[in-house]
């Protein structure tokens, strides 16, 4: 349903909010630079382009009507001076090649202007018209419009998210990830910028210790205020892990700012660039997470010996044996503590 964002003054965009908007929405980007009033298209992946005291406006695309491409990146050309934004869908207009926004743009171009609020304005979505020669610009259905920190948004739903970067149990596809993460936006994997110590001892803890250890493996997470509280209360912030702002670099070359968990425990020296784990389906997580899983979706195969020189045990109260974190194994009776 795309997003238009209207900074026409100095104030920075959160990256958190700009990953957002390129994440949600990720079928291209047009922006109308205001203090040259040019427009410039770009990938939804260009999003940093806009952590900018520059001022504009930008539209992201997630396209509903019309093919995917540079040609159906908004704004479209009413006539030589004016062009068209759009936030929301005008049914019976646009085709499988052709967007309802530029369909729009083309009917306005044979009404008078002064009528042009009239006919916008009786569809349930946001506009902004911009005459690149007066250098002027007008939002219509501006009480549909969000003001946050003095910038308009044309929808809410790209705010109070917040970008994480994780490198334990709560990667895609790992234990924790199908309780917090799986209903949150995933960004796609990076690297932590600099080096950092990540230690494995049955879990997985980095030492804000940059400078030290390796380029640690992440995986990179939009959430929501409520998704953000469950884990902080999961991670004992602030006060066993503990979560800060550092930077990732992304598989495109994107250098993104992000928040970690870390944790104050010692040094051991010996550092890990990533976590690894083998998912296995306890039975015991049907009853308390309500994930779905029966006795038939695990496979009785995974249930080898533990070879961990330091198990880190947990407790299937189906099968009344220990389990080890690590390698998802039963830990033997020699091997309990």
């Amino acid at each position: 349903m795309c997003i238009i964002i209207i900074k026409d003054n100095k104030k920075l965009i959160s990256t958190d909010t700009l990953a957002a908007s390129a994440n949600i929405n990720p079928h291209g980007l047009g922006v109308l630079w205001l203090d040259k009033w040019n427009v410039t298209y770009h990938e939804s992946n260009d999003f940093m382009i806009l952590k900018t005291e520059r001022p504009y406006i930008a539209h992201f695309r997630f396209a509903t009507i019309g093919a995917v491409n540079k040609a159906n990146c908004h704004p479209f050309n009413i006539d030589n001076d004016e062009i068209l934004f759009q936030n929301g869908t005008i049914w019976n207009l646009g085709n499988k090649k052709k967007t309802d926004t530029q369909h729009m743009a083309e009917i306005l171009t044979d009404i008078p202007k002064d009528r042009w609020a009239e006919v916008l304005e009786m569809n349930d979505c946001r506009f902004i018209t911009a005459n690149l020669k007066e250098k002027t610009y007008e939002i219509y259905n501006e009480h549909d419009w969000v003001t946050r920190n003095e910038i308009m948004y044309s929808k809410k739903n790209i705010l109070d998210k917040t970008l994480i970067a994780v490198y334990g149990t709560l990667k895609k596809d790992y234990s924790n990830y199908h309780h917090y993460l799986s209903g949150s936006k995933y960004v796609g994997p990076g690297e932590t910028l600099e080096r950092y110590p990540l230690l494995i001892e049955g879990l997985p803890y980095l030492l804000n210790k940059p400078g030290v250890g390796k380029y640690v493996s992440v995986d990179l997470f939009l959430v929501d205020k409520k998704t953000l509280i469950e884990i902080d209360t999961m991670e004992g912030h602030p006060d066993w892990y503990y979560r800060e702002k550092i930077s990732i670099d992304t598989v495109d070359g994107t250098i993104l700012t992000a928040s970690v968990y870390f944790n104050d425990k010692k040094d051991t020296g010996v550092h890990h660039k990533e976590y690894t784990q083998e998912f296995r389906p306890f039975r015991y997580s049907h009853n308390d997470y309500g994930d779905g899983w029966s006795d038939a979706d695990v496979n009785d195969d995974v249930y080898e010996e533990c070879n961990c020189s330091i198990p880190e045990p947990i407790w299937d109260e189906f099968d009344a044996e220990h389990y080890c974190l690590t390698c998802m194994s039963k830990i033997s009776d020699t091997q309990k503590v």
